[in-house]
């Protein structure tokens, strides 16, 4: 085994980089690409200091990928567009502020309302009786907060 990984030279980096940048298109992340592109810069300071030890190879590559990954979070984070449909997916939260009205009573502050093709579990501070309307004004976990009009 020392004998393989005793002579790491600059290709067999970049063949990792390539195959870290290969995973990262499989799974995409943006963590595969970072350290594909420490495992690049390591394969390249090996072509311009072909004696570095196996020990400064392995620590270099590490400390480049985790500062890389953390760098490259920030750097998404800071860099990412808001989105224009920030409720996509949330189907509770499309429907905050729309009125409905009960298809049964509100007991202990717990009922049901048909919305759209979908029963929903309603919660409300108060008891409310069948037929009055309420307003979404919230969504918990599974259930839609509801307040009296």
């Amino acid at each position: 085994m020392d004998v393989f990984l005793g002579h790491l030279t600059g290709w067999h980096w970049l063949i990792v980089a390539v195959v870290f940048i290969i995973i990262e298109s499989i799974a995409p992340g943006f963590v595969f690409l970072w350290v594909g592109i420490s495992a690049a810069l390591i394969g390249v300071a090996l072509f311009i200091v072909p004696g570095m030890p196996l020990e400064a190879q392995g620590l270099a590559f590490a400390v480049l990928s985790v500062g890389s990954i953390v760098v490259g979070r920030v750097w998404m984070s800071k860099n990412t567009p808001p989105s224009d449909h920030p409720v996509l997916n949330q189907r509770g939260a499309q429907y905050i502020g729309r009125h409905v009205v009960l298809d049964g009573a509100l007991v202990n502050g717990y009922g049901k309302i048909r919305l759209d093709d979908t029963s929903w579990t309603v919660v409300c501070a108060e008891d409310i009786a069948a037929g009055r309307r309420v307003e979404i004004v919230g969504v918990e976990g599974t259930s839609l907060r509801v307040i009296p009009c």
